[in-house]
């Protein structure tokens, strides 16, 4: 009995968490991709943990198939499901530091940008560390840090972290923006960026 009764109470979140998941996805450039919680019961596999077997599963394209994230969902939406999830899981109190190493691979402007809106976001509650290439994403961070690795002709490579100023961040994120040769565009296109 007790089994059931978590059953019942695991559908009921499964439903809330596959609602919230689904109102990030189109920020995310996943309009028509769906998240599903799917729950095998299996009442002659009891434990301490229950009678459910849970798998979260996408379907990525109307009219495919739906399937395990770690199977149907490409690198990059892979990264953006996992965000969704953390948002809608973020006032749940899962953990108090979340880690994201270029969550942005493969994505650039509108979607990079809802990326880094999310991170914002869910770092008004947790403490949140991203590693990205994408000016878009750290231009919305609090605090930006230059990670730098150095060593040539056999040397061993030292990595080196620094914590940036207001202008030095600026001058790296014209740098994102336009590469070896900081031009004035790119300068005031990062101040952009810094003020929205």
């Amino acid at each position: 009995r007790a089994a059931a009764a978590l059953s019942d109470a695991r559908a009921v979140a499964a439903r809330e968490l596959e609602a919230s998941v689904m109102l990030e996805l189109p920020a995310l450039k996943l309009e028509k991709a769906r998240f599903i919680v799917e729950i095998t019961r299996d009442r002659e596999r009891r434990s301490a943990s229950g009678i459910d077997d849970i798998a979260f599963h996408v379907q990525t394209n109307p009219g495919t198939r739906a399937g395990p994230i770690m199977k149907v969902a490409s690198g990059g939406e892979l990264s953006r499901f996992l965000l969704a999830l953390k948002v809608a899981l973020a006032d749940k109190g899962s953990t108090p530091t979340l880690v994201f190493d270029e969550i942005d691979t493969g994505v650039g402007g509108a979607v990079a940008d809802a990326i880094g809106s999310r991170l914002a976001r869910l770092s008004d509650g947790v403490q949140v560390l991203s590693v990205t290439h994408a000016p878009q994403v750290a231009a919305r961070a609090g605090h930006h840090f230059l990670i730098a690795k150095a060593g040539e002709n056999g040397e061993a490579v030292v990595t080196s972290v620094a914590k940036m100023d207001a202008q030095a961040r600026l001058e790296e994120l014209a740098r994102m923006l336009s590469g070896a040769q900081i031009t004035d565009e790119a300068r005031a296109a990062a101040v952009q960026l810094l003020a929205g």
